[in-house]
């Protein structure tokens, strides 16, 4: 966390009211912003609500409380800190430069979670470091998660999650050049759950022209339709004796509606006849492809052209499945059984598992079980995001970090959620210590800076450092210790996954 420093606080003034924050390590720093109303009481399950303003001067040295949240992973004090008054919806900003006149690239962030759980106040998503080196403005916030921001629930809005990450950027288009921004070079940038809202709000027209570029880090692939959401949303409040309706389900107080979501998670492999994959990985809660808030999956968006415009960087770990093999105590401990399983589950069809196998012949369960898990859950969607958008004429660059963690004895790998530490330079925060050790090397150090500089280039002009993709050479970067150019390393999955197509899940049976 940045050192605060006792100079004079700095103030601005946003189109609510005036805001008094602090100076912390050279940066202008402001903490727990409301950008909408609480969505409580008669706002519950509501799209967000404009803020009301405020007299005088309010005071923004603290986050907001997080959203109500799953307790299922590893999560509960997050759970247990959400406020009973519900004001979850703030955002936090770092400025090098807090003048109206500075014009700054500004970085918004995403934060993942599995769409459950998350909160902008941890230690890792600290944007000072990132702000201050980079010479952004950046910027982090929260949304509503689980059943309060992505249920399919009878009379309310779908993806109410992703309707308070538009409400975030419009706040940002109507306030950031106080703080120094320049609301025409925002870039969002996010990872899994937060890379998987990215690129549903490059295929949603109320995002339409609140950002000038994305950073999608780690894309899940698991957009589900209406009757699976429904479906998912029915056995939640069916755990409380209810239905899945606004009547029915605001009068529940929400760490008491996020429990049943936990209950629903914790069993969910006995709905994997009806919900598919989103069961046997335990995705209970993803955007829905509506027809209205997400008109279709961001892979279509992309490709019928709705990104064109917009300059996309988009790239994945090479080993994204290892933490969650790892977390799970599996790693070397997979059977031929579960392997045949998760092939014959997750590998595109109709004859996928056959030919895993024969593209990775000498794989054995362990191998094969992280392989097509990776490649179903991120590393093929977030390829397929750069090849759809290259192909309707956008452009895209893509990278996939190879670096293996050394913490623990290097067991993690390359896997899911490595690059946000090296992304924000926080390197010594509890969770970044677990994979990259207590004291980071100077390999580490390096690479972060590496990370951070193409990261806030990309912001600054739209150019990472290296060249974009495209379908003949497939040129990427991959990030490790020596950062190289090279044509895309996972070509025996990339063929496995060509002819696939990342639609909405569905209802099985249906």
């Amino acid at each position: 966390m940045s050192r605060i420093e006792p100079e004079s606080s700095p103030q601005v003034r946003t189109a609510a009211g005036a805001l008094r924050g602090s100076r912390e390590a050279g940066l202008a720093v402001f903490r727990g912003i409301p950008f909408a109303e609480p969505p409580v009481g008669a706002n519950r399950f509501a799209a967000p609500q404009p803020v009301r303003g405020w007299d005088g001067v309010r005071d923004a040295v603290s986050y907001g409380p997080p959203p109500p949240q799953a307790g299922a992973f590893g999560m509960d004090a997050l759970s247990r800190d959400a406020a009973g008054d519900g004001d979850w919806l703030t955002v936090n900003v770092w400025s090098p430069e807090p003048d109206p006149g500075a014009g700054l690239p500004v970085l918004v962030w995403i934060q993942g979670g599995a769409y459950v759980i998350g909160t902008s106040g941890l230690p890792e998503y600290d944007g000072g470091r990132l702000s201050r080196e980079g010479g952004v403005v950046v910027v982090t916030f929260n949304y509503r998660l689980g059943i309060e921001g992505f249920a399919q629930i009878e009379g309310a809005p779908a993806n109410r999650g992703l309707l308070d990450q538009v409400a975030a950027l419009r706040w940002v288009r109507d306030n950031i050049r106080a703080f120094g921004g320049d609301p025409d070079r925002v870039t969002v940038f996010g990872e899994s759950a937060g890379g998987g809202s990215i690129a549903a709000l490059l295929a949603m027209p109320r995002a339409a022209g609140l950002f000038r570029r994305a950073v999608a880090m780690s894309v899940p692939g698991t957009f589900f339709s209406p009757e699976l959401a429904a479906d998912i949303a029915a056995a939640c409040a069916d755990e409380l004796g209810l239905r899945p309706t606004v009547p029915d389900l605001s009068g529940v107080a929400p760490p008491e509606l996020a429990a049943a979501g936990d209950a629903v998670i914790a069993k969910a492999a006995q709905w994997a006849d009806r919900w598919g994959g989103a069961a046997q990985r335990s995705i209970l809660f993803s955007p829905v492809v509506d027809g209205d808030v997400l008109p279709v999956t961001p892979w279509q968006a992309l490709a019928d052209g709705a990104g064109r415009d917009i300059e996309l960087l988009v790239g994945h770990t090479r080993e994204e499945q290892r933490l969650f093999t790892t977390i799970e105590g599996m790693l070397g401990e997979v059977t031929e059984e579960q392997a045949t399983t998760a092939l014959r589950t997750f590998a595109p069809a109709p004859d996928g598992a056959d030919r895993y196998r024969a593209a990775f012949p000498l794989a054995g369960p362990d191998e094969l079980y992280e392989l097509v898990n990776s490649d179903w859950l991120f590393r093929m969607p977030s390829l397929h995001l750069a090849q759809a958008q290259t192909a309707a004429g956008g452009r895209a660059h893509v990278y996939e970090l190879t670096w293996p963690a050394p913490g623990m004895s290097g067991v993690f790998g390359a896997c899911h959620g490595l690059d946000v530490p090296l992304v924000f330079g926080n390197l010594s925060d509890t969770q970044a210590a677990t994979l990259i050790g207590e004291t980071p090397t100077p390999e580490a150090e390096a690479l972060s800076a590496h990370i951070r500089n193409a990261w806030t280039a990309f912001a600054t002009h739209g150019d990472p450092g290296w060249p974009a993709y495209d379908d003949a050479r497939r040129l990427v970067q991959l990030l490790d210790t020596q950062p190289t150019v090279t044509a895309y390393p996972e070509d025996n999955s990339r063929v496995l996954w060509q002819d696939h197509v990342f639609s909405a899940l569905p209802l099985n049976g249906r």
